[in-house]
């Protein structure tokens, strides 16, 4: 899974980045800081099935700290967007291309309004973090709308004449994309459109359809970033009419994250509140901002909003569910004794069998049957699994 971190420059995307991953890159306050595509692993934070079953795990592909089970997710931190960077403005052609792979997109947004459409520094409170959002979603609309246009013609008559069937000669037109058929068929059924006869489509259709496929196959999340700085909260309002938002702080969760690292404080991503442990390790100036996180951030909105922003991404717009295989259901453990080792993100309404090709392809086509290890029961291939099941595949050969 990769999410896409995304934003006009010097809105804090790599400041998010620093604080979901805990890398170091660059930051300053001028645009296109950020020229390279950069990467990271964030977590997303979830309750471990532990806790539930009374055990103590041993994870191999995921981290389980008090209870708490950390999953790895693939961060990637492109060049800010400037409008027009759907014809190649600025980075725009780096920045979209870069974005092909993304399963989601988290928008960071400068809520404090201190900066222009382009990234740079006004005075804090004129700027519109909503025409940032609108402008946004516009060029990544124009961006797949060029892509689908280019040979529009020829596809039509395909269509119209040759009685080809749309999404099927679309998708090898998008397949670069990561867009798979289910997301075309989502869009042309939002929308109405006559399949039949796309020569009938008008500019506006295209662009319609362009941003349904984009909403389908490539969601967004706004992250309210900056949520701190005293401009911010006359905007949270306004932009949580765009879509879903995440009010946040990504300096703030840095700071807290480093500091836990030095063993100053003790906090873990998306904690409420945190303890310091050592006082004299953390200097006066960061002491008065500790508190100023503690009374502003954490206290007002329950957390510094960067581990949420996350778990709303892959739990929320993905609609993602958290699954368990295991070899031996009554230890759930694999063959090594590890129990509960791996952790799956898995579409919700996944099947069974889905989940054996997820793990092996061999696992998939030698398929048998699943059990339940929480119910003992026989799985079908078909039957849909639930968050936080804890799976054990039967193959043919071999098992897992």
């Amino acid at each position: 899974m990769l999410v896409g971190i995304i934003g006009k420059p010097n809105s804090g995307k790599t400041t998010f980045l620093n604080a979901a991953a805990l890398t170091e890159y660059k930051v300053a306050e001028y645009p296109f800081t950020t020229i390279d595509a950069q990467q990271g692993t964030g977590y997303v934070r979830i309750d471990c099935v532990c806790k539930e079953l009374g055990v103590t795990d041993k994870p191999k592909n995921s981290m389980c700290i008090d209870g708490i089970r950390y999953i790895p997710v693939n961060l990637l931190d492109v060049a800010g967007l400037v409008p027009d960077a759907w014809q190649g403005r600025g980075l725009g052609n780096q920045f979209l291309d870069d974005l092909r792979r993304a399963d989601a997109l988290i928008h960071v947004v400068d809520t404090s309004a201190s900066t222009d459409i382009e990234g740079k520094p006004i005075e804090p409170g004129t700027g519109d973090p909503v025409k940032d959002v609108e402008f946004l979603e516009r060029e990544i609309a124009m961006w797949f709308k060029q892509i689908i246009t280019r040979e529009w013609p020829k596809l039509s008559r395909e269509v119209e004449v040759a009685k080809g069937k749309l999404d099927e000669l679309l998708i090898d037109r998008l397949s670069g994309l990561a867009i798979k058929r289910q997301h075309i068929k989502i869009a042309l059924q939002n929308l109405k459109l006559n399949q039949d006869k796309p020569k009938s489509w008008s500019e506006e259709d295209l662009y319609s359809f362009a941003h349904e496929l984009q909403k389908a196959a490539k969601p967004m999340l706004i992250c309210a970033n900056k949520i701190d700085r005293k401009t911010s909260a006359q905007n949270l309002e306004k932009l949580e009419k765009k879509g879903k938002v995440v009010p946040a702080s990504s300096l703030a969760e840095y700071m807290l994250r480093k500091l836990a690292e030095e063993g100053a404080i003790e906090y873990r991503p998306g904690d409420s509140e945190f303890k310091v442990l050592s006082p004299n390790k953390i200097p006066d100036k960061q002491k008065d901002i500790l508190e100023k996180i503690s009374e502003e951030i954490l206290s007002k909105y329950g957390s510094t909003g960067v581990q949420e922003t996350l778990n709303q991404t892959v739990f929320g717009i993905l609609n993602m569910i958290a699954v368990y295989p295991v070899e031996d259901v009554n230890k759930y453990s694999d063959h090594n004794g590890n129990v509960l080792p791996d952790v799956y993100l898995i579409p919700r309404g996944s099947t069974a069998r889905e989940l054996a090709y997820l793990i092996h392809t061999d696992l998939g086509e030698t398929f048998i049957n699943a059990v339940d290890a929480k119910t003992g029961k026989t799985l079908s291939g078909n039957a849909e699994l639930n968050d936080k099941d804890i799976i054990r595949i039967v193959a043919a050969k071999g098992q897992k």
